[in-house]
């Protein structure tokens, strides 16, 4: 139980190493983040917190209630020095999110939910997809690279290993990865290619 106090202790400490360069960037305008993912995340994740406590998390939710108080702070840093490009698409992709929390309120299943809420949460990346696929340099790189690791060190955590403790973090590593590939590979594109 000891060990997993500490990687949970270290995943915690490597969300503010994560965030305290993605914080700084916004507050100088080079990092604009997508208000509505934002909020969908913050709400979910909190949601996720509660079932994973639930399903015998333990310290390994730590992780998750930590994340969840940082999406809500950045959330509202978004609202003012966040994206202020929201397209048709962006809104179709915010209220079908929004539509599909009540659902998970409905279900009552816990592994029906985590599977809604992490539906929810990737829907809710979409926006910030949109915007970073046009503006690479929008987004801090460093930050999906280490929550890539992160996640990935939390499953470790956590006291119990079920589908319900399980699916967030796994979602969410293969979901950061992607984004930081593409990030890479959009920022290569237009380093070398000026015009686009």
């Amino acid at each position: 139980m000891k060990i997993k106090t500490i990687i949970s202790t270290f995943s915690i400490l490597l969300i503010f190493i994560g965030y305290a360069p993605y914080v700084f960037n916004i507050l100088k305008g080079r990092t604009r983040p997508h208000v509505f993912s934002w909020f969908i995340w913050g709400l979910t994740t909190g949601i996720v917190y509660a079932l994973q406590v639930s399903a015998g998390a333990g310290v390994g939710a730590w992780v998750t209630l930590c994340i969840t108080l940082v999406l809500i702070s950045v959330f509202f840093l978004s609202l003012k020095n966040g994206n202020k490009d929201i397209r048709k698409i962006d809104i179709v992709f915010f209220v079908s999110a929004l539509i599909a929390i009540p659902v998970w309120l409905v279900v009552k299943q816990p592994v029906i939910s985590i599977i809604l809420l992490a539906t929810i949460d990737m829907i809710g990346f979409a926006p910030t997809i949109r915007k970073s696929w046009n503006d690479p340099y929008s987004e801090t790189l460093s930050l999906y690279t280490i929550t890539t690791f992160r996640h990935g060190l939390t499953i470790f955590a956590l006291e119990k290993l079920n589908f319900i403790t399980l699916l967030y973090p796994v979602i969410w590593v293969i979901a950061n990865a992607a984004f930081a590939i593409i990030l890479i590979i959009r920022r290569n594109k237009i380093s070398k290619n000026p015009l686009s």
